[in-house]
């Protein structure tokens, strides 16, 4: 049997490659380079698509946290306003709260005087100056 087997095996045929055309093969070859040429196109465009996503999410990512961090400034400055103003209310409510307090207010704010006190109103001149000013806009009207 061993010589069965050694009989039926075929001496390796060198071939030499250069001189030795095959048309059919090149035929495959150019069309499976064409194919895998449009592939490769079709995967960069893919490509250059994602990467330009990937750079606009990027850019309005970054232009999101600089209007948040602007917001949260100037809404810092607001509750820091609030603040102030609360404290300036809280004062107001303790000066209301008594009794020479509310004098003050009478006095300067709403010109009122006590029950043996006299009111006495001194103008400036620029004060005199203006209400005469408006009293001559008044007064003098055009006629056509």
């Amino acid at each position: 049997m061993i010589r069965y087997k050694q009989a039926q095996r075929r001496p390796k045929r060198v071939v030499n490659k250069e001189h030795q055309k095959v048309p059919h093969v090149e035929k495959k070859f150019k069309q499976n380079s064409t194919a895998t040429g449009f592939y490769y196109s079709f995967l960069t465009v893919v490509l250059l698509l994602c990467l330009a996503q990937i750079t606009i999410s990027a850019v309005l990512n970054i232009s999101k946290i600089i209007s948040y961090k602007a917001k949260i400034i100037q809404i810092t400055k607001t509750r820091d306003d609030a603040k102030a103003l609360n404290e300036q209310l809280n004062d107001s409510i303790k000066n209301f709260s008594n009794v020479a307090g509310l004098e003050a207010i009478a006095r300067n704010n709403l010109k009122m005087s006590g029950e043996d006190e006299v009111l006495v109103i001194i103008n400036t001149p620029k004060e005199e100056e203006e209400k005469e000013d408006k009293m001559k806009f008044i007064g003098h009207k055009k006629h056509d």
